[in-house]
């Protein structure tokens, strides 16, 4: 049965596995959406900048108290890096957060009236705001068509064959996804692979027999020939 299996996986495309994982998560996740406690867009801002190299979990821990002193880009603007600190001190590199948060705020009330800006070169331009933060905006924000590749979708994505191990940079992986998931689903997209990573597809023990997508995985396909 396995053998069987194992060269019917073998034998398929690319565009078939993109195709068979797509409509699995379509049944499975139909409505994905990001683990972080927002209400705005300039919440969403606040909360994907902590959120790096932090869980969402902690982040949704801090953000109530942060949002409640500081519920908009203009009051944000006008807090001392101190002030902000006191706030966010269990999350992850508080410090250089704290620092990106106040001028990130400053920027947006010199240049964009205190809006959060809908296009990747403007929130990149912002202090503390990377690729994947700008991406993670515009798709969850704005459904736009942008991928952003956290360590889940890093790892997720070469792990199960959607892009060669060759990738070995986000911004690699990133290009590759979007060549091959349509834009329409694409925002939808990120969060499946995303919470895929978080519950099942783990670092260090992936949940292969739970999981609903090992029939067109590589590295199941590989443990089973092994």
């Amino acid at each position: 049965m396995h053998n069987t299996h194992n060269r019917e996986f073998s034998k398929m495309t690319k565009k078939e596995r993109y195709s068979q994982i797509i409509d699995y998560f379509m049944h499975a996740m139909p409505e994905a959406e990001t683990e972080l406690k927002y209400r705005n867009s300039y919440e969403l801002l606040c909360a994907v900048m902590l959120s790096a190299q932090c869980t969402d979990k902690r982040v949704n821990l801090v953000t109530p108290a942060l949002f409640e002193a500081f519920p908009t880009p203009l009051t944000l603007s006008k807090a001392t890096e101190e002030e902000v600190l006191q706030y966010i001190k269990s999350v992850s590199y508080p410090n250089s957060k704290a620092k990106h948060l106040v001028q990130m705020a400053q920027q947006l009330m010199e240049r964009h009236s205190g809006e959060i800006p809908n296009d990747f070169n403007s929130l990149t331009a912002l202090s503390g705001v990377g690729r994947k933060t700008a991406n993670v905006i515009l798709s969850v924000a704005f459904n736009q068509a942008a991928m952003a590749v956290d360590t889940h979708v890093f790892r997720v994505s070469r792990r199960i064959g959607l892009v060669p191990i060759q990738c070995s940079t986000p911004y690699a992986v990133e290009q590759e996804l979007v060549k091959h998931i349509p834009t329409d689903i694409m925002p939808l997209a990120h969060h499946w692979l995303i919470l895929h990573g978080r519950y099942t597809c783990k670092s260090l023990n992936p949940k292969c027999e739970e999981c609903g997508i090992r029939n067109f995985c590589k590295e199941f396909s590989k443990k089973k020939n092994s």
